[in-house]
């Protein structure tokens, strides 16, 4: 009798998100890059944005999209619809509608079933299913270490892209998911996860950002992004100093997981949350705050939730209608990048 396969996240190096390439190297990697120019492209390279936007006229403009990761939990149709959330992320972020996807696959033949790969592929067609979106074909390669995500495509109106150059003096900034997701799947990998908080870690990651869209398009926002690899204090900052605004956070009106903290506590942190809290230092002024606060706000997300800007009444709008966790947790004004922790 064959022995059963090693659990999904055995084969992982990192978890989820927090695999990205640090911050600070891709950004060097990026400086050596001549940013693409064409009037159609309406959003490309220049700021970092989640996903480009090209002009086909004057009411219709396509957002591309792409994201792959290892997995973050052991059962293979949960992490396939996890991946699958998060690349769709992206769309959802320039307040696009998706349209058609295509599979990512990196897959160890000779260690993983074939059966187990169908399970991950099932999940992220029922991602799509569930969203009105068509996942088609895609590319898949042998590879030691399984990966998987989306290519996506979608569509926005060119007067309606949501981008990280649009937060406003005055704006208040809303968050749709809680924190914490980095950390949460580091102690899976690791079996020190209750089963409380893998349960509300894999529904925030399996729960739409579609919602979130909506809101921020309804409260007439024009500055968002999702929070992912770089965590909250990371995409703040690139959307602060995109923006030409400073951001003040409320630490105690933002959301977290329920027991994150005290793993925090414990050491329990994904190396991309600390490489984020090292990205942003010079960024961020954490007032009375200490060292666990900051990594908690860098914390790497996978699959994370909307952060835009609007007008205080609308943003408090926003908020009641998508119910908790959604949260107003801070303020912007005119500025030059700034974060601080108040």
């Amino acid at each position: 009798m064959s022995s059963p396969p090693r659990p999904l996240t055995r084969f992982s190096h990192g978890a989820g998100c927090g695999c990205k390439l640090a911050p600070a190297v891709l950004a060097e990697v990026l400086r050596t890059l001549t940013p693409p120019s064409h009037p159609d492209l309406l959003v490309g390279t220049e700021t970092g944005d989640d996903a480009a936007v090209w002009r086909i006229d004057a009411d219709r403009a396509l957002v591309a999209t792409t994201d792959f990761f290892t997995p973050v939990v052991d059962d293979a149709r949960t992490w396939g619809r996890v991946a699958a959330q998060n690349a769709v992320s992206d769309v959802w972020a320039m307040g696009g509608r998706p349209l058609f996807a295509l599979n990512l696959v990196a897959w160890p033949s000779t260690e993983l079933p074939a059966a187990m790969l169908a399970e991950v592929l099932a999940g992220g067609a029922e991602i799509g299913a569930e969203s009105g979106f068509a996942v088609v074909g895609g590319h898949s390669i042998d590879d030691a270490e399984p990966k998987y995500g989306l290519a996506v495509v979608g569509e926005v109106h060119p007067d309606r892209v949501l981008t990280n150059t649009g937060l406003r003096d005055g704006d208040a900034l809303v968050l749709t998911k809680a924190l914490g997701v980095g950390i949460a799947t580091t102690a899976i990998k690791a079996g020190t996860a209750t089963d409380a908080l893998a349960a509300a870690a894999v529904a925030s990651m399996t729960a739409s950002n579609g919602p979130a869209s909506r809101a921020a398009l309804d409260a007439s926002a024009t500055g968002c992004t999702d929070v992912t690899g770089f965590g909250l204090l990371g995409h703040l900052t690139k959307m602060a100093a995109a923006s030409g605004v400073d951001a003040e956070i409320d630490v105690t009106a933002v959301p977290f997981l329920d027991g994150v903290r005290a793993l925090a506590e414990a050491g329990t942190a994904p190396g991309g949350s600390r490489r984020n809290r090292d990205w942003v230092a010079p960024s961020v002024d954490p007032g009375r705050y200490g060292e666990v606060d900051v990594l908690l706000l860098a914390d790497a997300q996978t699959s994370g939730g909307l952060l835009f800007g609007a007008a205080p009444d609308r943003a408090a709008a926003a908020v009641a209608a998508l119910g908790p966790p959604a949260a107003v947790i801070g303020r912007v004004r005119t500025g030059t990048g700034r974060v601080a922790l108040v």
